[in-house]
């Protein structure tokens, strides 16, 4: 095989390894969103204060905080430039690679996938010190997972026709 052969080869395996890992990751932020959120209409302060006191939710909104980032880190940050080198388009800097992925209809809109990013960081960084923007954050957190899940759904299936003509 040549170089270019091997490296196109190589870019093959990475992106069916990311569109694997896309699917687990997604399944496991479904499942921990209906288990965290389930009896939850408004998410106030004191309902967080009750999750971090209680050693069961308390791993749950871990886990939700944690698979939340996970997904999104691996969507924008992994499989969106694999995509962009299969395409032979040049990737930059996330910003652009972002602006690629909605001009290509992967992603709704670049500057909500970045409002999204300083959400996961609010819940991160904010985390036990303010209830209320901790509260907030989760809230739009779990609000954005439809469509997180929508983009992961969108992007494994551009994978699939790409690599494989479905």
């Amino acid at each position: 095989m040549t170089g270019a052969g091997t490296e196109r080869a190589a870019l093959q395996q990475r992106l069916d390894f990311l569109r694997r890992i896309v699917g687990k990751e997604a399944e496991h932020l479904t499942g921990t969103t209906e288990r965290l959120f389930r009896d939850t209409e408004d998410l106030t302060p004191d309902a967080v204060r009750q999750w971090i006191d209680d050693p069961v939710l308390s791993e749950r909104l871990d886990a939700f905080v944690s698979r939340f980032s996970r997904l999104q880190d691996t969507l924008g940050d992994k499989l969106v430039p694999a995509l962009l080198d299969w395409t032979g388009e040049p990737r930059g800097p996330a910003i652009d690679n972002l602006d690629k992925a909605e001009k290509f209809g992967w992603i709704s809109s670049a500057d909500e996938w970045l409002s999204y990013r300083q959400l996961r960081n609010q819940m991160v960084h904010e985390y036990i010190e303010d209830l209320q923007v901790l509260a907030e954050a989760l809230d739009r957190g779990r609000a954005f997972v439809p469509e997180l899940l929508g983009v992961a759904r969108a992007l494994t299936d551009e994978v699939d026709r790409r690599l494989h003509n479905k």
